[in-house]
């Protein structure tokens, strides 16, 4: 059934400046609702129409109302994203922890202040991490696995429960032969572990970042150096993990010492491996699936935070594999 609804904001003077904010630059904003929501939004001053089916009319109209809660300044697409990501992402975007708790009832200590779960699966995740010592986090790309393992430690951090943040990963190629790199030891694996830089730079800044690795609370190192360590006080946190041989993945979980969690991310739909050998990820969930203490939270695509697309790009691939 095809439904149009009808939005009417109240105007005035501060009233037009929401609406600029709210419909963005040359209607952006309303462009992205368009396309994530399918309908045809039209509009003329205050006056807004919502064509399309009664589900996907309504679920506009809910965001656009809530969008026009936010308008007293100006609104960036990123927001309106993570208002359609999810169910319950209206509610997150105003401050509302999902269901299922978490860190801090899913919220965490740090940079970002908006930082929250943004779905039962991700305030699942950070409560397995609240409650067990080793978190294994399996799924697509895009659905804050690692973004919210990095926060999770730099929380832990922060309310000073552990001492240190280790961060690594496999030094793997991904189908790519890159060949010699220059530059000394650290400048060689750094292309590898840009993405994990990247995550504590927004969530702490780079001044505290740099302060953080001066006194030795930051480290971040390729897998194969982490044979022969005992990590005591830390968070520790393994992504790519899906990249790792067996092997790899029993020395550094082995690596777990007093007072310290770990967390395991991995997407199994990326492996880089070569051709026939087996994953790391995959045999620990096998291996691992009875012992106490450990966690595993499986995301999908329903949990996905970035452009809307992506999501559809995941569930293509999955469904072309199959066929």
């Amino acid at each position: 059934m095809i439904l149009r609804h009808t939005f009417s904001p109240p105007t005035s003077s501060s009233a037009n400046r929401r609406l600029n904010h709210l419909c963005g630059a040359l209607d952006e904003h309303l462009r992205i609702l368009e396309t994530a929501c399918q309908v045809k939004i039209a509009h003329r001053h205050e006056q807004f129409k919502i064509d399309g089916l009664k589900k996907d009319a309504t679920r506009a109209l809910e965001v656009l109302q809530a969008m026009y809660e936010l308008a007293d300044k100006p609104i960036e697409p990123e927001t309106i994203q993570l208002m359609l990501a999810t169910e319950d992402g209206l509610q997150a975007t105003f401050g509302k922890a999902s269901s299922g708790g978490g860190l801090k009832n899913g919220e965490l200590s740090t940079r970002r202040a908006d930082l929250r779960a943004r779905s039962d699966n991700q305030a699942n995740y950070l409560a397995n991490i609240a409650a067990h010592d080793i978190t294994f986090a399996i799924g697509p790309a895009g659905t804050g696995k690692t973004y919210l393992a990095v926060a999770a430690a730099v929380d832990a951090l922060t309310r000073n429960s552990v001492q240190r943040i280790v961060l690594t990963r496999p030094a793997v190629e991904a189908g790519e032969k890159l060949g010699y790199l220059p530059g000394d030891l650290a400048q060689k694996v750094d292309p590898y572990l840009r993405p994990l830089y990247d995550a504590l730079y927004d969530l702490m800044g780079a001044t505290s970042v740099a302060k953080a690795f001066e006194r030795g609370q930051l480290e971040i190192a390729p897998l194969a150096f982490m044979r022969g360590r005992t990590l005591n006080h830390a968070f520790v946190i393994l992504d790519e993990a899906q990249n790792t041989t067996p092997e790899q993945m029993k020395m550094f979980l082995t690596r777990l010492g007093f007072a310290s969690k770990c967390v395991v991310t991995g997407d199994v739909s990326q492996i880089d491996l070569a051709a026939g050998q087996v994953s790391g990820l995959i045999d620990a969930e096998r291996v691992l699936k009875r012992i106490d203490g450990i966690a595993v939270t499986h995301f999908t695509t329903s949990d996905v935070v970035r452009h809307p697309l992506v999501a559809r790009i995941v569930d293509a691939y999955a469904a072309a594999r199959k066929a």
